[in-house]
C-alpha cells in the first residue's frame, strides 16, 4: 500500500501592521461614520436581533450591551422614523473635523411625531439648520 503525503499551506498573515501602499490609502476614505448613522444601523440590527428571537426583549439587549434600558429605549426609537429619514441617516456624509451635524438627541423630537409627513417637515427643517449652524 502507497502512502501519500499532503501538505497544507496556511496563510496566517504578518503579526505588525504592514503598510498600506498609496492606492490603497487613497481609497479609504477620510473622516468617521456619524454617530447617528452608527445608531441607527445598531437600532435596525438590534430589532432583528429581537424579531429573530435570538434575544428575549429590550431589557436583555441593554443589559448585553451595557447600556441602561432607557439609552436602548432612545437607540430603538429610531426605527419609529420615516424609512427614507432612516435611509439618509444610514448614509450621512463623513465627519472630518468637529462635531457631527445631526446627534440623535436632536432626531428626539422627529421620531416622536407619529405623523411621517410631519416627521419629513421636522427632518427637513432639522437638516437645514444643522447645516447653517454646521458652517459657521
Amino acid at each position: 500500500m502507497m502512502q501519500v503525503k499532503r501538505t497544507v499551506q496556511i496563510d496566517v498573515g504578518t503579526r505588525g501592521r504592514r503598510r498600506r501602499s498609496e492606492r490603497e490609502q487613497a481609497a479609504v476614505p477620510s473622516g468617521r461614520i456619524p454617530r447617528v448613522s452608527r445608531l441607527m444601523a445598531l437600532a435596525i440590527k438590534f430589532d432583528g436581533l429581537i424579531t429573530t428571537g435570538i434575544i428575549t426583549d429590550r431589557s436583555e439587549l441593554a443589559r448585553l450591551a451595557h447600556v441602561t434600558q432607557p439609552r436602548m429605549t432612545q437607540i430603538m426609537n429610531l426605527l419609529h422614523l420615516a424609512p427614507d429619514i432612516q435611509e439618509q441617516l444610514l448614509f450621512l456624509p463623513r465627519v472630518t473635523n468637529g462635531r457631527d451635524p445631526i446627534t440623535e438627541k436632536m432626531l428626539r423630537p422627529v421620531a416622536a411625531e407619529v405623523s411621517w409627513f410631519e416627521q419629513r417637515k421636522k427632518w427637513t427643517a432639522m437638516k437645514i439648520t444643522s447645516q447653517t449652524a454646521h458652517r459657521r
